[in-house]
């Protein structure tokens, strides 16, 4: 069987529809067994009538249809969704195989760091810290699980930004703990235990996050017409 995975999507520039690119290859390259990637597309779930919020206040046109994975996948199975700015480095099956269970409405890693490093994150979006800041931005999704049911049409096009990234649609013993190598906050870790990097406050296809530490890894999965294109000295 398939497994499904969701990565958010944002059409504001070219670097960012590139780092969408780069991840997807990344989760192909690494990946054993038949998935299915679904690109996260605002423009495309509005038009659908799937997507009506009014979400100005968000940081990427998926700040808030990440919560509409359970729903695409029919409010059946288990489904991953990733921001686009992560870099796999493992067999992305590994989440499915270890973290599925039945009890469990949702599988994330729980940061649990209390400051943001930079007050101005990606092209100068102000970056904004509240409790359980990017637990979000990596969701293994148990979608028939009845709180999972709790992400309707109508409340992720109406519940506010707390509701949904705090995870308060669902109970907190109903969050599964996946270790933080599978999100792996780039300036914010330092170990060496890596299965996917996550570069939150921005990557390489940013002018000023040209040497943002693990670039060069970004980097390999280009071609020389995408570097030209983010001017990436080659």
């Amino acid at each position: 069987m398939k497994l499904n995975v969701y990565i958010g999507f944002d059409s504001s520039n070219y670097g960012q529809e590139l780092a969408y690119e780069v991840c997807k290859r990344s989760i192909e390259k690494n990946t054993r067994h038949d998935i299915t990637i679904h690109k996260l597309v605002k423009s495309d779930l509005v038009n659908r009538n799937i997507f009506t919020r009014n979400d100005t206040d968000g940081s990427t046109e998926f700040t808030y249809t990440r919560f509409l994975v359970p729903y695409l996948n029919n409010y059946e199975g288990y489904a991953l969704f990733c921001d686009s700015d992560f870099l796999w480095e493992c067999d992305i099956n590994e989440l499915f195989e270890n973290f599925s269970n039945p009890k469990y409405a949702l599988a994330c890693v729980k940061h649990t760091y209390s400051k943001c490093k930079c007050p101005n994150k990606m092209d100068n979006k102000v970056q904004e810290w509240y409790p359980r800041k990017n637990w979000s931005s990596l969701m293994l999704f148990n979608c028939s699980h009845s709180s999972t049911r709790n992400l309707s049409l109508e409340n992720v096009n109406n519940k506010s930004a707390k509701w949904l990234h705090r995870m308060e649609w669902c109970k907190d013993y109903e969050i599964l703990e996946i270790p933080k190598s599978y999100n792996y906050l780039v300036g914010y870790y330092d170990d060496e235990h890596i299965k996917a990097l996550h570069f939150t406050d921005g990557g390489p296809w940013y002018p000023k996050y040209k040497n943002v530490l693990y670039a060069d890894r970004w980097i390999k999965y280009l071609n020389n017409e995408e570097k030209n294109k983010i001017s990436i000295d080659m």
